[in-house]
């Protein structure tokens, strides 16, 4: 317990962090953008920002709000049919974004990268220096998966989740202090019958036992689970970055968990 209390209290000093804004966390049953909650976290996120804290946002949510716009009912299996999705549907998601932190008095910038672009050398370097001068300037970068152009990453059954997997390697790519998870849910929950399903408050080590305890699922707005979520934490945890996996619904949660309040699921650094 005193070692999760010691790293709850160290997020208090964090100073570049990566929050990952999950699907269901923005869009509503009907594929259309959840505005009010967009509106309180962008609240949240432009008062760290001012506060001084450099931050970068990974976000879903392009593919659900094309499905609204677009009419489908379902999440699209064949390929075109995404991208066609994602393409209507990032104008929408980031014209949103754009006029809620104007609000705010904060800038943004989009990145659309690829798992690829972390496996080229040069588009590598280009989206780190990018990203590194977005917040030299004090610009909100908002990073999406590049679904246009993208073509396992969004049809996969692999371990990419919604954006999880991108967003720690953008962790990785900034050497941020801190990657935090939004999802719909408050942590991950142990599932053994003894435990009822209570919440863990922290993670020491992300390992084959900790991953039984969840399964992996798909839903009609998005991909991945609580699996990928970890699978994601552990990945930045042995690049000495600790990870929260917390409910992007609670009200102030992003505040809560900065705060070094009992919020979430924390996964130590390794």
């Amino acid at each position: 317990m005193k070692i999760e209390l010691r790293y709850r209290e160290a997020l208090c000093d964090v100073r570049r962090l990566v929050v990952k804004i999950g699907s269901r966390v923005l869009v509503q049953r009907t594929g259309r953008p959840d505005v009010r909650r967009m509106r309180a976290l962008v609240e949240e996120l432009a008062a760290m920002r001012h506060a001084g804290r450099e931050v970068v946002v990974v976000t879903s949510g392009a593919i659900g709000a094309g499905m609204e716009a677009l009419g489908m009912r379902q999440r699209p299996t064949l390929l075109p049919d995404l991208q066609m999705a994602a393409a209507v549907g990032q104008t929408r998601l980031m014209s949103r974004y754009d006029a809620l932190f104007a609000k705010k008095n904060c800038r943004v910038g989009q990145m659309l990268l690829t798992h690829g672009d972390f496996q080229h050398k040069i588009r590598l370097t280009n989206a780190r220096r990018t990203i590194v001068n977005l917040l030299r300037h004090k610009v909100i970068p908002i990073v999406n998966e590049n679904d246009v152009v993208a073509d396992e990453e969004i049809r996969a059954d692999l371990a990419l989740g919604d954006n999880d997997y991108l967003a720690s390697l953008v962790v990785k790519l900034i050497r941020a202090d801190l990657l935090i998870l939004l999802t719909t849910t408050d942590g991950v929950r142990d599932t053994r019958p003894e435990m009822r399903g209570r919440r863990i408050s922290y993670i020491e080590e992300v390992n084959a036992k900790t991953l039984a305890l969840v399964t992996a699922s798909d839903t009609r707005l998005s991909k991945g689970g609580m699996a990928t979520k970890l699978r994601a934490a552990q990945d930045v945890a042995r690049t000495g970055c600790a990870a929260v996996i917390a409910n992007g619904r609670e009200t102030g949660i992003l505040t809560r968990v900065l705060a070094g309040e009992d919020r979430g699921t924390i996964v130590l650094a390794g």
